[in-house]
């Protein structure tokens, strides 16, 4: 599996911006920071750094939009928790903030929070999360950022790559599997019923 999560590609369009320890800012600070810079992407890791990222290309942007079409559909007829989309903040148990492609929580945890925090980035890690691979994306790099959400407590998570067409599937306390050439997903058992399609992320129609 080493070789598999360490090919080349190009390289990456973000932008690391080492703030820590010159700038400490509280949550409520960058979520403001985030709120006036709508067209960027931003993400902040565990040591506070922070990770600016452009918007993506039309066929990301494709890709991406149907498989939240997909798990919103899944989410709407299921019921039991609800989706996110790539624009929503997660703070996690490590103080990092993220905003995966697509995440599902379940309405048993998200019951706990308050309006408010409803209302800012969600303090919580998603059950379940999904990266999809952009062309000039590192795959170290988001298979790092895979792991630490199930290091944060998500119960699954997927890593797609359209350019390879493959999925590579993160559960707890489970080595990195990888599923070649296939044409649908499953969420079994985290999120049952929900299957992922994946003939149009492997060929977007544009």
């Amino acid at each position: 599996m080493s070789s598999v999560l360490t090919e080349p590609r190009t390289s990456a369009p973000y932008v690391t911006l080492r703030v820590s320890p010159v700038l400490e800012l509280t949550d409520e600070q960058f979520f403001n920071l985030c709120q006036i810079n709508r067209d960027l992407r931003l993400e902040r890791t565990a040591e506070g750094d922070i990770i600016v990222m452009p918007p993506t290309g039309g066929e990301t942007g494709n890709r991406n939009q149907e498989v939240n079409r997909q798990l919103g559909n899944w989410t709407r007829q299921d019921g039991s928790g609800a989706s996110f989309d790539s624009s929503t903040g997660f703070s996690l148990p490590d103080g990092s903030d993220r905003s995966p492609d697509a995440a599902w929580i379940s309405h048993a945890r998200l019951s706990g929070l308050t309006a408010e925090q409803k209302k800012k980035f969600i303090p919580l890690c998603p059950d379940f999360v999904i990266e999809l691979l952009s062309p000039s994306d590192e795959l170290a790099d988001v298979h790092a950022e895979m792991a630490e959400y199930i290091a944060n407590g998500a119960r699954l998570g997927w890593l797609i790559d359209p350019e390879e067409r493959r999925v590579l599937v993160y559960r707890p306390g489970a080595a990195v599997e990888e599923l070649k050439n296939i044409t649908q997903v499953s969420g079994n058992p985290e999120l049952p019923g929900f299957t992922l399609d994946l003939h149009e992320i492997w060929e977007p129609k544009l």
